[in-house]
């Protein structure tokens, strides 16, 4: 189950737990990707959007698990 992003912050939170998995085991689990893809789909689409900027430019190797058909 997602969490609905209900400002910038709580994005943030999130683009910083994935730094963190990528950092300390190089990839991301499947709970972590279903939780985050659910919160994309239950929040404003502009806190989508920036989640995906901020991704791109904090953990770009992440990017690809939130690909759409990606996993």
């Amino acid at each position: 189950m997602g969490y609905r992003w209900k400002n910038r912050m709580a994005v943030d939170e999130a683009v910083v737990v994935v730094m963190n998995s990528m950092d300390k085991e190089g990839e991301l689990k499947p709970w972590l990707i279903n939780t985050i893809m659910q919160s994309i789909k239950d929040s404003d689409p502009e806190l989508g959007t920036y989640f995906y900027k901020e991704i791109a430019s904090h953990a770009p190797k992440a990017r690809n698990y939130f690909e759409i058909g990606q996993y």
